[in-house]
């Protein structure tokens, strides 16, 4: 494929290892040649790497098997799934995680993405449902404004949300920005 088939999301072996795009603009300075900004993070470091590239560069596509996976767990080897297929248990680094650790649930369905029988990415829902255990008081008279209050949720994720929350709500959650959407 072509620098300038690239899109957000897509793997791709550069420099011998497998990247996904993390970020991806084309330009057209005048009447220059058009190129490629794009962000790759390396799957196995994390480390990102932005590059320009030109539009008709090519790159070798990766192709990923994707499957449904189940968690199970966390303890000191990783947060472990199984596959739904082959009922095969494997850790998953908090890295391939990343930031989205903090949304697993026992026993929710995810699709994981696997290379050569390697799990490297895992696509989460734009929205999980987590149910509110810990929750301030609010006082009368505070809701003269728009006012927030912190929560923590079952999966030990803290976040803000409005002051009528109480403990117990099941509450949804934006994966990509971390913030509260609306009551379940």
């Amino acid at each position: 494929m072509q620098a300038k088939e690239l899109r957000k999301g897509t793997a791709v072996i550069y420099q011998n290892e497998i990247h996904i795009v993390t970020d991806y603009r084309l330009g057209t300075p005048g009447n220059l040649r058009s190129f490629v900004q794009a962000s790759l993070k390396n799957i196995k470091t994390g480390r990102v790497i932005s590059n320009k590239f030109a539009s008709d560069e090519n790159f070798e596509r990766a192709i990923l098997e994707p499957r449904d996976c189940q968690f199970l767990y966390k303890d000191e080897q990783g947060y472990h799934f199984m596959d739904m297929e082959s009922y095969h248990n494997f850790p998953l680094s908090p890295e391939i995680l990343g930031e989205f650790k903090e949304y697993l649930k026992e026993n929710m369905t995810l699709k994981i993405a696997f290379y050569d029988g390697n799990p490297v990415t895992v696509d989460f829902p734009k929205v999980v449902t987590l149910k509110v255990i810990e929750s301030p008081p609010w006082v009368k008279g505070d809701s003269v404004s728009n006012n927030l209050k912190p929560v923590v949720c079952e999966t030990g994720l803290k976040i803000n949300v409005p002051i009528f929350i109480d403990e117990g709500t099941m509450i949804k959650i934006n994966t990509e920005t971390g913030e509260y959407t609306g009551r379940a």
